[in-house]
């Protein structure tokens, strides 16, 4: 007992003997006052290590974010090779004009890679803005000068200025947008995105599939493209990110013809509607249709032996029919519809905000646009035929993408076994080699 007390009062000469690295607890031995040791890990490095792991693992990218920065990089990519086509004919031309056609192509290139670009930037989680801040911050510079230079050649283009100036504004162009895909490649490595997710072996691009679609004998062109991201392996299924974009600027040019071949009506006793303009908008997630019309409705009867007809409404208005994309149980798009502002006055603006004469009109602008949409663009169709019973529609939403242009995007997913994944895979690189475009024709719409 008295040793056992001895002990207890003074442990340090014992304990001082024990340590695997010669280290020391306190006292003159340790070197100085504190803690030391070679092979000790003290209490602040364990708290320092685990909150720089929490701090990587908050900016990690989603599958989400992967299938979009793959999206990104692609445009950016195709920005560059149209500036570098814009450069080699300004290089050939002695002026401007025989440019000016090249160089509209690349100024919708970049508009859609730097509306990709923040787009990608606006989807980041809390974590992600205080985590990315400062490598955010030089791509948002890189694409403001991006901007400002790509402004200032259009300028040039249009002042068909000396072509020697011309082509130094473009290499200046094509340094800044040099910068700005170093910039979205560091973002990617800060994610852990392009050193290994973005590789041959994980991306794979989906050539263009354009379809016709005939209107009132009118051809309208909808061409759909994307990318295949492969993603984790869970429960023994191998899953791929699925994004694919289709460009609805044809239906936008020809909506009008569109919404006249649905609505025009000219019934003698009855209804009488001429639409006399449409336009097709985007309002990002959704699409808006404004349609402005003259209504007449009619009634006719007999009396004393005669035909009489009566003239009940008379009126022009507008209406605004928002469409919400969704994606229906059976894994088909659909629109969820609502009719937004109506401008009419007296019984026709009272039919249109909340009469059978605005339901009706919002129901056959949804159809019209859907039965387009849906024979022009097919998300399973744009795939490789092999993966297309694996692939699953999950999300839709309209997209501007600069000077009121509209997209659709596709977002899904492919889940494929073990057995199965080579097969998948051999198929996918096979179509990301193909062609940049590939067609298709789709049955004529029946107009009214």
């Amino acid at each position: 007992m008295v040793l056992g007390a001895a002990l207890l009062a003074c442990p340090c000469g014992l304990f001082a003997q024990h340590g695997g690295g010669g280290g020391h607890i306190g006292g003159t031995a340790a070197g100085g006052s504190g803690l030391s040791g070679g092979n000790r890990a003290t209490g602040i490095e364990t708290k320092d290590d685990l909150r720089t792991f929490h701090e990587i693992m908050a900016v990690q990218a989603t599958r989400e974010q992967k299938a979009a920065y793959a999206v990104m990089v692609k445009s950016t990519a195709a920005a560059g090779a149209e500036l570098q086509s814009l450069e080699e004919q300004l290089g050939r031309e002695k002026n401007a004009s025989a440019g000016a056609g090249r160089d509209k192509t690349f100024d919708d290139a970049i508009e859609t890679a730097r509306t990709l670009n923040k787009k990608f930037l606006g989807g980041f989680s809390e974590e992600q803005k205080s985590g990315l801040k400062e490598i955010t911050k030089r791509l948002i510079k890189t694409d403001a000068e991006l901007g400002q230079l790509a402004s200032g050649l259009d300028q040039e283009v249009e002042a068909n200025a000396a072509s020697s100036q011309m082509v130094s504004s473009a290499q200046n162009l094509g340094r800044a947008l040099a910068g700005f895909q170093h910039a979205q490649v560091d973002l990617g490595e800060e994610m852990s995105i392009a050193a290994s997710d973005n590789s041959q072996e994980s991306t794979f691009n989906i050539p263009a599939v354009k379809n016709a679609v005939s209107v009132a004998n009118q051809k309208i062109a909808i061409t759909t493209s994307g990318v295949v991201f492969k993603g984790q392996v869970q429960d023994g299924e191998n899953t791929f990110a699925v994004r694919l974009s289709t460009d609805m600027s044809d239906l936008q040019l020809m909506i009008a013809d569109v919404m006249r071949a649905a609505l025009n009506r000219t019934d003698r006793c009855g209804e009488r509607i001429e639409i006399r303009t449409a336009a097709l908008t985007p309002q990002a997630p959704a699409g808006t249709v404004h349609a402005q019309l003259h209504y007449e409705r009619w009634r006719c009867g007999t009396m004393f032996g005669r035909e009489s007809m009566d003239e009940l409404v008379e009126g022009n208005g507008t209406i605004e029919v928002k469409l919400m994309p969704a994606v229906a149980e059976d894994g088909t798009l659909r629109f969820a519809a609502q009719i937004g502002r109506v401008d009419a006055d007296g019984l026709l603006g009272e039919s249109l905000r909340s009469g059978a004469l605005g339901e009706m009109l919002r129901d056959e602008i949804t159809e019209s646009v859907l039965s387009i949409l849906r024979q022009g663009e097919d998300f399973k169709a744009a795939l490789p035929a092999g993966t297309r019973r694996y692939a699953t529609l999950q999300r839709a939403q309209f997209e501007g993408t600069g000077s009121g242009r509209l997209n659709m995007l596709l977002d899904g997913e492919i889940r494929v076994s073990n057995e199965n994944l080579a097969a998948l895979t051999s198929e996918l690189k096979e179509q990301s080699s193909q062609s940049p475009e590939r067609s298709s024709a789709r049955p004529e719409l029946m107009s009214r």
